[in-house]
């Protein structure tokens, strides 16, 4: 489907999203052109390190000013990378061998090979709690069911990544460990009150944000005693009454809106809407174009009819403008495309696991 010939950058910037296929649609690129906000990427993009950094060049040179270029390296075999990129030890196993000062070095490594390809964003680290032993979503992804030591271990990796320049997002807010329902597929719940909540799940995002990470990832997960009514990343009550009131002045971002937890009950595009007057900034579209010219329409038709709190859509606005002006002071030099599983990062992990190695021994 092709999105309207003209759409407002206001509406735009609010939007990161993803496509199929090796080559920018024609689509895409006039959306670059007239502000988008980011762009997601996946293997499925790309075949190896040189066809990426082609790509994320070519999205830069389509959209003429700083854009968001984001891409999933957690590290482990979920949600990271392929060959020839290192093949990062999963946060589960940094867990185990709980050293922040190898945390760091790993992500700042894994950093420089994201920026290498052109990429300026991580979605990562992630914070949920590995609390439930079947949970879907945490297990191998997490760094343990400790929120003191995800804390720790997550404040770390987001260190690793600034100090290479690239973005971190935390996620997923406020937590998907205490659930055993993949969000991809269906909506979990989550039981706790407000009270449980403050002390274990959202303790790393606390510390998180008391480091100043930039962006915040929010969970499609329902959360009955704290908002009967909405997933959390359309409740105001948890987005504004919980995530804002802490003082968090960075970008909100909402998980994937057709995932089958909010696709099964409303569309994408009036998630869109929700999750912009629940306190979202920004939201992602991943796997189905067909979905963002619907919600460009919806979103601008939302907008023409004074749908969105006016302050809040402006302070949303400096919000962007700002993360985008961290893009644009983008750190030099960039790393040669050769830093890209190389033999120091393949020597970090050996010598990571071979302290991790030793601990379980150990034990």
């Amino acid at each position: 489907m092709t999105p309207p010939t003209q759409v407002s950058a206001e509406v735009l910037e609010k939007l990161i999203v993803g496509f199929h296929g090796r080559q920018l649609p024609d689509e895409l690129r006039d959306l670059l052109a007239q502000g988008l906000g980011g762009v997601v990427l996946f293997p499925r993009n790309f075949s190896d390190a040189a066809e990426l950094k082609s790509l994320t060049a070519e999205i830069r040179r389509g959209a003429g000013q700083p854009i968001l270029i984001g891409i999933d390296q957690e590290g482990g075999t979920r949600f990271s990378l392929p060959e020839p990129f290192t093949q990062w030890v999963s946060p589960e196993e940094l867990g185990k061998l709980d050293d922040e000062e190898l945390v760091e070095r790993q992500a700042a490594a894994l950093a420089r090979e994201l920026r290498s390809v052109g990429c300026n964003l991580d979605f990562a680290p992630m914070l949920d709690l590995h609390s439930h032993p079947n949970s879907p979503v945490t297990l191998g992804r997490s760094f343990a069911s400790n929120p003191q030591k995800v804390s720790r271990l997550g404040a770390a990796f987001a260190r690793g990544l600034a100090k290479e320049g690239i973005l971190a997002c935390a996620k997923h807010f406020p937590g998907h460990g205490d659930a055993a329902i993949d969000p991809h597929l269906d909506l979990p719940i989550f039981r706790g009150d407000l009270e449980r909540l403050m002390s274990t799940e959202l303790v790393p995002f606390m510390e998180l944000m008391s480091a100043k990470v930039p962006m915040i990832m929010t969970a499609h997960i329902f959360l009955p005693e704290i908002d009967a009514k909405f997933p959390a990343s359309l409740s105001r009550k948890i987005l504004h009454g919980i995530l804002r009131d802490a003082d968090f002045d960075g970008v909100i971002l909402a998980d994937d809106l057709a995932m089958g937890a909010i696709a099964k009950v409303r569309a994408p595009a009036e998630s869109a809407v929700l999750t912009f007057q629940a306190g979202s900034d920004m939201a992602l579209i991943c796997h189905d174009w067909n979905l963002v010219a619907p919600t460009i329409e919806r979103l601008s038709s939302a907008r023409n009819r004074r749908e969105f709190d006016q302050d809040e859509w402006e302070a949303s606005h400096r919000r962007i403008e700002r993360l985008r002006q961290k893009l644009s002071s983008e750190k030099e030099p960039i790393p040669a495309l050769d830093v890209v599983g190389c033999a120091e990062h393949r020597a970090i992990v050996e010598k990571i696991r071979t302290q991790l190695n030793r601990k379980l021994t150990r034990s």
